[in-house]
């Protein structure tokens, strides 16, 4: 793989950290600032609505600037927004500044994707993208723990402050190692890119992206809580077993990309396949320590096998014009499903069956994802159908 699909993953390593490392400092946060843990947890469902706001404004409005430039300048954002989540003084203005940093995310990764797919070759163009989300997973093996381990020893601001570092590293090595060879061609007329929301096939994919990741995340907004009360790990375990989500994620990103590469139709109802047994699976495993762990890993593999098949899939039903719009819109898609998720786990917590039945509601939203998935391939078979009559009738 060239050398700038890593400088990629530093730069997606960066935004991974940010937006996850929170999940292991609820507890702290809303001790210290003196609200919920569902309300603290609403830190994350902010975040993600960022995401989803900001990824096709700054899309459209980056549109004209060369790739590079735009992976610096959203870093630069992703760096500062981190600095005032460490100098934050009360809730409030950490929401504030958590948003601030989510602008940045959904336009790194639509630009991001883009740039990795341009450098291989058509049939690496999964993989491509696979690895420029090892980042992301990346950052839950490594710097969420890690992230969780120093809030816990110094306090959550000294993670923010850690990030901030991770942010103007990042910065340095997108600067050196993207080369200007992807810069961008001149963008389409507006109006061409605009049209791609028109396509239902396409509507439906950003559909399975939010849908896929709002179990994923009603589930991983709520993990340290889940872990401590429901498994009975002290809060200082809490790290190691999310290294072991991690390790879940790094294996199910690759395995993803490379189903997806052979078989895309059959990895993108495999792995929601796969999601959502795993997160009813998750129902009755989290009460053991040992089920625990390994339901964790599980967990992992499962959520992340799922990125590079949507991903992909929108796509390839965007096509040509609409491609960069799409690819940004379903990273905020992804987002919102974070948000969705992280709203509906507090949801059951503080006004349904509790925090026990978390994964088996969870479980209830891929498998809403699995049957728009059926939908849009039958839509598609019939489409190719229709085609083929056509051109025999012509014929």
């Amino acid at each position: 793989m060239p050398i700038a699909l890593y400088a990629l993953t530093v730069g997606a390593f960066g935004i991974g950290v940010t937006e996850f490392v929170i999940m292991g400092l609820l507890l702290q946060v809303s001790t210290d600032l003196h609200v919920s843990v569902p309300t603290a947890g609403l830190l994350i469902t902010g975040y993600a609505l960022g995401v989803f706001v900001g990824a096709p404004v700054l899309t459209l409005a980056t549109r004209h600037l060369p790739q590079k430039t735009t992976l610096l300048v959203l870093m630069a954002i992703f760096t500062v927004g981190n600095l005032a989540c460490a100098l934050a003084p009360d809730y409030g203005l950490l929401m504030a500044a958590r948003v601030l940093t989510s602008l940045a995310h959904g336009t790194f990764f639509g630009v991001g994707s883009l740039v990795a797919t341009s450098l291989v070759a058509p049939e690496r163009k999964a993989s491509a993208i696979a690895v420029m989300f090892t980042g992301l997973t990346l950052a839950t093996l490594l710097g969420v723990p890690f992230g969780s381990w120093l809030g816990v020893a110094l306090g959550w601001r000294a993670t923010f402050w850690a990030v901030s570092v991770i942010g103007l590293a990042a910065l340095v090595v997108l600067a050196l190692l993207v080369p200007k060879a992807g810069e961008r061609p001149a963008p389409a007329p507006l109006k061409d890119e605009l049209a791609v929301l028109t396509r239902p096939q396409v509507l439906l994919s950003l559909l399975m992206t939010v849908l896929g990741f709002g179990g994923v995340f009603a589930v991983f907004t709520f993990i340290q809580p889940i872990l401590v009360t429901l498994a009975g790990f002290d809060k200082a375990n809490v790290s190691p077993i999310l290294l072991v989500v991690g390790a879940g994620l790094v294996v199910g990103n690759i395995l993803g990309g490379r189903w997806a590469d052979r078989h895309l139709s059959g990895a993108l109802v495999g792995t929601l396949v796969l999601l959502t047994l795993v997160l009813v699976g998750a129902g009755f495993a989290f009460h053991d320590r040992i089920t625990a762990v390994i339901i964790s890993f599980l967990f992992g593999a499962a959520a992340f096998a799922t990125v590079a098949p949507l991903q992909l899939r929108l796509l390839h039903q965007a096509g040509g014009a609409g491609q960069g719009l799409a690819s940004s819109l379903n990273i905020a898609a992804f987002n919102l499903g974070n948000a969705l998720g992280a709203w509906l786990g507090g949801v059951v917590i503080d006004q349904g069956p509790g925090l026990a039945a978390v994964p088996l509601v969870a479980a209830l939203v891929p498998l809403s994802a699995l049957g728009l998935a059926m939908v849009s391939l039958a839509l598609e078979r019939r489409t190719a159908g229709a085609m083929a009559g056509y051109g025999q009738g012509a014929d």
